[in-house]
């Protein structure tokens, strides 16, 4: 291969990133548009950096606050102005990807709900993310609507959105949710890995039957408040019965498609068909494990795996740890995950439910593995040339760089009003 680079300048700056000359090895067809035969590495073009430009990217899901505090690091210890190996993310790369907005996962394990500490671990998270844009204001902001979003990136900075990740923490209660969304929340994942009493998760065995009563009483609630519904993690009975009880589209603010890589977090082609009547936008996850078909299979064999470990020792978790890690070394990745993978699930949503309806949700610094070309944030100018390498247009490019999010941002603000409105008139009668 020849070792080539390429240049891309966002807000002011130039950055420098490698790129490999591809070898082809054979391809497919798409109904959206032809694949390309090659499936090698991908080099972007003038053409591809010009199209990035005028995006900005606004990704659903960024686990970097987690990445944080699970490293001991708080904001002020780590300058993200300066490249941070150890994580999938920092300023420079931020910029050479041509970010624009970002959900800042506010993630906090599911133990923490058995711990009575789900809320104050999830404000804490909060902290961060005003951490971060209070000692990086030059580069970040927290951006509350679709005219901050819209603004803060006309400025040259990055606009920052919480995103909170899985319902376990409002605590069964609604003034909570109401409370995260005064801290700057704006979408919540309805769960996690853990089924709650009022929303079934794909990780877990079903309580609810997709959605309790409550279930549905906290969608309608997100739906007043202006607060996106992120269906990713939940079971397909949730994801439907959500769909059926919105008035606003949802997000699946970090899912891939089911239909491509077989596996429970990713979203099947029944529910693409209702996502596209709904409005809604699938954010394709750059995990290998929801990506590849290969190692989506490796996957469930691993939870399989674990599930007769934890069984096996029930009393310690250390040495069932041990013994995972032992199957792990004997049982690891494919290793053939690529960019093309994700090519491939953005041109499965579009091909089912429309160019209007498929993002980018990539779970950087908070995922084990991604695909080659898509190691860090530094890299999504290679999807912008990998869409027009399959014949996508500029416009629908835009689309899944960011503009379908907006699309469904502003519409659960016009659905909010109208509830809003709704609610006092009916007061005031």
């Amino acid at each position: 291969m020849i070792c080539l680079r390429n240049v891309l300048c966002v807000a002011g700056s130039c950055f420098v990133f490698p790129l490999l000359a591809a070898d082809g090895d054979g391809g497919s067809e798409s109904a959206h548009g032809s694949i390309a035969a090659n499936r090698g590495a991908i080099v972007v073009t003038d053409e591809a950096v010009r199209i990035h430009r005028l995006a900005p990217v606004f990704d659903g899901h960024n686990d970097l606050p987690w990445a944080l505090r699970k490293s001991g690091d708080s904001v002020s210890q780590v300058d993200l102005r300066k490249s941070q190996p150890d994580l999938h993310t920092d300023i420079p790369r931020l910029r050479a990807g041509g970010v624009g907005a970002q959900f800042w996962s506010v993630y906090v394990p599911v133990s923490t709900a058995m711990q009575d500490n789900a809320l104050t671990s999830t404000l804490e998270q909060i902290s961060i993310v005003r951490q971060m844009t209070e000692q990086y204001s030059d580069v970040f902001e927290l951006a509350l609507t679709v005219e901050d979003v819209k603004r803060i990136t006309g400025e040259g900075k990055i606009a920052s959105l919480i995103g909170v990740e899985g319902g376990h923490c409002i605590e069964n209660s609604i003034n909570v949710l109401r409370q995260l969304f005064r801290e700057g929340a704006r979408y919540m994942t309805l769960t996690h890995s853990m089924s709650l009493d009022w929303a079934d998760s794909c990780s877990d065995d079903p309580i609810s039957g997709g959605l309790s009563a409550f279930g549905e009483e906290v969608v309608r609630e997100m739906n007043r408040l202006g607060m996106i519904v992120d269906l990713s993690h939940v079971s397909p009975n949730c994801m439907k019965q959500a769909l059926r009880i919105t008035n606003a589209p949802v997000i699946f603010s970090h899912s891939s498609a089911r239909s491509i890589a077989d596996h429970p977090r990713n979203v099947p082609d029944d529910v693409l068909i209702e996502t596209k009547k709904n409005g809604g936008v699938v954010m394709i996850n750059f995990f290998s494990d929801y990506l590849n078909p290969i190692d989506a299979a490796r996957s469930l064999r691993r939870s399989a795996r674990k599930s007769e470990l934890n069984a096996l020792y029930p009393d310690n978790e250390e040495k069932a740890t041990a013994a995972l890690r032992q199957w792990e070394a004997k049982h690891p990745r494919s290793a053939v995950c690529t960019v093309h993978d994700v090519l491939d699930h953005i041109d499965h949503v579009v091909n089912v439910a429309g160019i209007d309806h498929v993002g980018l949700g990539s779970d950087f610094d908070g995922v084990p593995a991604l695909p080659a070309q898509l190691g860090d944030v530094s890299r999504y100018p290679v999807i912008t040339q990998g869409l027009l390498d399959r014949g996508y247009t500029e416009s629908e490019i835009l689309k899944v760089l960011g503009g379908n999010v907006m699309r469904v941002f502003e519409r659960v603000e016009a659905v909010s009003r109208k509830l809003s409105n709704r609610k006092v008139n009916a007061a005031a009668k």
